[in-house]
């Protein structure tokens, strides 16, 4: 808590604060914590996970830098302990709607059993609506990975593939108090039919202040590969300042 407190206050000293990205707002610093404590005389379980965002917005570009922590405990046991980075740039073409991406990430996960993993790669994407209060987007592309994972606590796969990328997003704001934003992708292996990632990450947040809102967040994670997944659901806040 007292790291969470020093971050917010951090993010309140900027000044004027912006709704969204405009002709004098180029960019977006975001960070998000929530996490579940369940604890009785006889169990304890926690989990916890950490959100940064640094985004800029201009004219014909626009580049995402996302870091995520997911961190958990149950019965002093670990259950979480998953790190992911995400660098993309989106490049806006001479149609409104459409535009073409570049992206490259890093994950490590305990619970899917992702030792490491590393993807980059290209594609295209296309707004389906695109105005001030909802946006909706559809993307597809090709990504190249390399993977390290742990099938079993002697065995590991390692391997490279190329991946069919397809993405959704749905972001809604309501009267600039309530928003609902959400992200998902499917993974399929192009060699194989059987060799997919799915990931869902959701969002509503009520904002509280200017800067900051409350935030309940569900977020899926499916690794066929490794026959793992993981379901959270957590509450918390989000700090956010568009300069």
């Amino acid at each position: 808590m007292k790291r969470l407190f020093v971050i917010v206050l951090f993010i309140l000293t900027f000044g004027n604060v912006y709704a969204q990205f405009n002709d004098s707002t180029h960019y977006l610093l975001r960070y998000a914590t929530t996490g579940i404590l369940n604890r009785t005389n006889e169990t304890s379980a926690y989990t916890i996970t950490n959100g940064l965002r640094f985004s800029v917005n201009k004219k014909a570009i626009s580049l995402n830098s996302t870091s995520n922590w997911i961190y958990g405990e149950q019965q002093k046991r670990l259950t979480n302990n998953d790190f992911s980075t995400a660098l993309d740039l989106n490049v806006f073409s001479k149609l409104d709607r459409m535009y073409y991406w570049g992206l490259g990430t890093y994950e490590t996960s305990y619970s899917l059993k992702v030792n490491n993993r590393a993807q980059a790669g290209l594609g295209i994407a296309y707004s389906i609506v695109d105005r001030p209060g909802l946006f909706i987007n559809v993307s597809d592309g090709i990504l190249y990975e390399f993977a390290d994972l742990k099938l079993s606590d002697t065995s590991r796969d390692i391997y490279r593939t190329f991946r069919n990328s397809f993405r959704f997003r749905v972001r809604y704001t309501f009267k600039e108090r309530v928003s609902f934003e959400s992200t998902s992708f499917l993974q399929n292996a192009l060699q194989k039919n059987d060799d997919y990632i799915f990931n869902s990450t959701n969002t509503l947040s009520l904002k509280i202040a200017k800067w900051i809102s409350l935030t309940s967040m569900l977020k899926f994670n499916k690794v066929n590969r490794t026959n793992r997944e993981n379901l959270l659901l957590t509450f918390g806040l989000t700090a956010e300042k568009y300069f």
